[in-house]
């Protein structure tokens, strides 16, 4: 049985700066607030816990003071930073450059359409920390789409500049920018400049996953994809996987595993998204290699 763990998955930069911060506050200390899952994958965050990790949410750290928490990769909006300062909380701020350049460029823009009745749009999950912490820069007056049904909270005579969380797919970006643009057309018969403006503003090391996942699922007999339930990210990986590869099964842990789903097939791909440790990837491939033994004695 050939057992291949996909190249171009594991963590991505942020994803190792953000647990890298964790781990050296955690040597030292011993012990560490985060403000939400410092990833999401059950397994890495439980690994992180037993070395004195505390997951928080944001009703508890406003009950905190003079102590020290982590601002995960996703990012947070201004008003965490403002709490942090009225409590003499000290933030270890893991957020990602890429998430922090965009929460920039969302400000910047707001603040330069607010004044001519212009909308910020972000194409993102609701709720999601990275889209709370956009939202925030605009003072939570930003529309967030997900589907072409939100496309009816935009005022289509009025101007919008475009963004995207930085984790989604491009065909989705795509899609919703096009539906945006015949909006437009429809509601007033043509798309004037300024009427739109469009900011592509995806993590090129997420949005390139789906060409590569498309050419690694199709090289496989078996893919196993691995990843926390939690991640949006990864259930929209998966289904690629899945659509190009019907022999595709998602996992979060080892013991998720059937041993049917290898008889009689001679190559196994692993995958999964940048929340998705290395380690566990390989404890994945150590318990397909057990498991296909059994199953070939």
């Amino acid at each position: 049985m050939n057992v291949v763990i996909d190249s171009n998955s594991g963590f991505c930069f942020g994803v190792v700066y953000a647990i890298q911060m964790a781990e050296d506050e955690l040597d030292q200390n011993g012990k560490l607030y985060c403000l939400g899952d410092i990833v999401h994958n059950g397994e890495e965050v439980d690994r992180l816990k037993a070395k004195g990790l505390e997951i928080i949410n944001h009703d508890r750290l406003a009950t905190l003071k003079d102590c020290k928490v982590l601002i995960r990769a996703h990012g947070e909006p201004p008003s965490t930073y403002q709490l942090a300062i009225k409590n003499n909380i000290e933030l270890i701020d893991a957020s990602c450059p890429v998430v922090l350049k965009l929460q920039y460029r969302v400000k910047t823009s707001f603040e330069g359409i607010v004044e001519k009745g212009g909308q910020i749009v972000i194409y993102g999950q609701p709720g999601h920390a990275e889209v709370n912490g956009l939202v925030g820069q605009t003072e939570g007056k930003a529309i967030v789409v997900f589907s072409e049904e939100d496309l009816d909270k935009i005022n289509f005579k009025q101007p919008v500049h475009f963004f995207s969380q930085t984790t989604k797919s491009t065909l989705g970006f795509e899609k919703m920018e096009r539906l945006i643009q015949e909006k437009f057309i429809q509601h007033n018969g043509s798309l004037e400049e300024g009427d739109f403006v469009s900011n592509d503003t995806l993590c090129r090391q997420v949005s390139n996953r789906e060409p590569q996942l498309k050419r690694f699922s199709a090289a496989h007999d078996v893919i196993v994809f691995v990843s926390g339930k939690k991640s949006s990210n990864g259930k929209a990986l998966y289904s690629v996987c899945k659509a190009h590869n019907d022999n595709s099964y998602f996992i979060s842990t080892p013991s998720e595993l059937d041993i049917s789903w290898f008889d009689g097939k001679s190559s196994v791909g692993i995958a999964g998204v940048t929340s998705t440790s290395m380690w566990l990837m390989e404890e994945v491939v150590t318990a397909i290699r057990t498991q296909t033994l059994v199953l070939n004695n």
